[in-house]
């Protein structure tokens, strides 16, 4: 018999294609685990994109939330009990501040607010910041996105009247607005350790004092334990000799508007104390 031809094309010895780049031949099957790495290696790698995606939106409306809408405020100080609870050098009432009442209204009595103090009210103000760099930058950093409180002054009091209102307290009618008494249920008289239907000005009789256009005058509800307006108000000295605080230029003693940061809402923390924020309008 004659012997069959040998197979023609571009093969070596071996009769391995040439061309073929793996040195195997066409008809050799692919190892199956070849492609099944490289798809686990692109699911690996788009859902590290995707978590990547989703943290970074969090955060943006985290901050969008903090800048805008809504943001936590912790209370240091005693000064607004029983309504919000605080001490200093430990963990006080956690409340919630709303940034929005203000863009489409104006701050009303009653109200109580968070503020920027104005520079004569920041005096001894020590900043909260390390004075390691490092440390610092952190908590500027974590300050962005509300985790570190910002380092500035901010303090919480309730409204008692707004510009052009006219504030004085004396023995024998108390607190007035316009020469009207005020009901204040938040007062209470075990807290501030004074009853106000005994000592109604709860220290110095002040004022009268009329709020210029623009700005507020606010005071503490645990008033024996608040440096609010009648704290930082001028004093005329002949009137200081008769006993009377708060008679000088009003300015000092009041806030701006735009200082304002919000509107105290609802306590977040701790658990025990969730609820509204009253806001009882004193004037009414």
């Amino acid at each position: 018999m004659t012997p069959s031809p040998e197979p023609s094309g571009p093969s070596g010895p071996s009769g391995i294609p040439e061309d073929s780049p793996t040195g195997r031949t066409l008809e050799d099957p692919v190892p199956a685990d070849e492609p099944a790495d490289e798809e686990k290696t692109g699911k690996k790698r788009g859902a590290l994109r995707e978590a990547a995606i989703l943290i970074s939106i969090a955060l943006v409306l985290y901050y969008v939330t903090l800048t805008f809408i809504a943001r936590p405020y912790l209370i240091p100080s005693e000064s607004m009990e029983p309504t919000l609870h605080g001490c200093n050098g430990c963990v006080g009432d956690r409340i919630m501040v709303d940034k929005m009442s203000y863009r489409f209204g104006s701050p009303e009595p009653g109200d109580v607010v968070v503020f920027k103090g104005p520079p004569n009210w920041s005096i001894g103000y020590k900043s909260i910041r390390s004075d390691n760099a490092a440390v610092r930058w952190i908590q500027d950093t974590l300050s962005v996105v509300g985790f570190v409180p910002p380092d500035q002054n901010d303090l919480v009091k309730r409204i008692i009247a707004t510009g052009g209102q006219t504030v004085q307290c004396r023995v024998d009618t108390g607190l007035t607005v316009d020469g009207k008494p005020l009901n204040e249920p938040y007062l209470n008289a075990e807290t501030m350790m004074a009853d106000p239907a005994v000592y109604p000005c709860l220290g110095n009789e002040f004022g009268p004092v009329t709020v210029p256009e623009g700005r507020l005058w606010v005071m503490g509800d645990n008033r024996t334990h608040s440096a609010d307006s009648r704290t930082h108000c001028t004093n005329e000295p002949a009137d200081v000799q008769k006993g009377l605080l708060c008679t000088g230029d009003p300015t000092a003693g009041t806030i701006p508007v735009e200082n304002v940061i919000g509107k105290a809402q609802f306590i977040a923390w701790p658990p025990g104390r969730w609820g509204g924020v009253n806001s009882v309008n004193p004037q009414s």
